[in-house]
């Protein structure tokens, strides 16, 4: 069996797995040591290591290149946040996917909004319907196999209409048979259930501060939780706060206790 197809089955289990979201080495590293079954990188959390801003700032190379150190230095599946496709057309993004396909990458996301002059915008489902049709038959064209998450970010944005939204955009996934739907920043358990029983395709939730806990995230019909970028800020905030300690008893106790 391959990597493709054992990350396609965590999906399809009765209770959801939880994917570890990396930027770096080092991290994915920490996620392999916990026996976690699969990994995923944070496009944002990456893009902050390197001094960017999330929304495609850093470019498809760096990004690569990363992404390729990863992929030599463990052995889980790894998955990765592609946002917008990094690139201007869809030829371009089967490209990129190609070549995440060729060092052994499993899956993407994409997601159906984008960043422009620091302001993310939720794209016309229909003309994201055009792009991400043409985007797999490029890839069906070169046979490329990639399991393909594809982020909504309805919720993340605050729509009015985001429960309706999502509905109608998943329809739309549904008949490009895609093989995951991501729904960040849903946390009521009413829309959560809602969402996982209006399609058969797996929901992926990602880690909000009113996100239900995973026992009842599988009753709503989950099958894969994210974390985000919210580790890594979690990471440094205790990296400054520790710094603080350190300079204000002007030793390193603070580090060792």
């Amino acid at each position: 069996m391959t990597k493709i197809q054992d990350f396609k089955n965590l999906h399809q289990n009765e209770q959801p797995f939880l994917i570890g979201n990396v930027w770096n080495v080092q991290s994915a590293k920490v996620y392999e040591s916990l026996d976690y079954k699969t990994i995923a990188t944070s496009s944002s959390a990456v893009a902050h290591s390197l001094g960017y801003e999330d929304g495609e700032q850093m470019s498809f190379e760096e990004y690569f290149y990363i992404i390729k150190r990863i992929i030599k230095s463990i052995h889980l599946p790894l998955s990765v946040d592609l946002e917008f496709g990094y690139g201007e057309n869809p030829n371009e993004i089967v490209d990129n996917i190609s070549r995440l396909s060729e060092i052994g990458v499993v899956g993407i996301n994409l997601e159906d909004s984008f960043v422009i002059n620091e302001t993310r915008k939720l794209l016309d489902k229909e003309i994201f319907y055009e792009k991400l049709k043409a985007i797999i038959d490029g890839l069906n064209g070169k046979g490329i196999e990639m399991f393909i998450n594809i982020r909504t970010d309805t919720f993340l944005l605050g729509l009015k209409n985001a429960l309706t939204e999502t509905l109608e955009r998943i329809k739309i996934f549904e008949e490009l048979n895609i093989d995951g739907v991501f729904v960040p920043c849903i946390t009521l358990e009413q829309d959560i259930e809602t969402v996982a029983k209006s399609t058969k395709l797996p929901i992926n939730v990602m880690a909000m501060k009113d996100l239900p806990n995973f026992e009842t995230l599988q009753k709503l019909g989950v099958k894969r939780i994210s974390s985000g970028n919210f580790l890594n800020d979690y990471i440094y905030k205790n990296l400054k706060e520790i710094n603080q300690e350190i300079l204000l008893q002007q030793n390193f106790l603070p580090v060792f206790l």
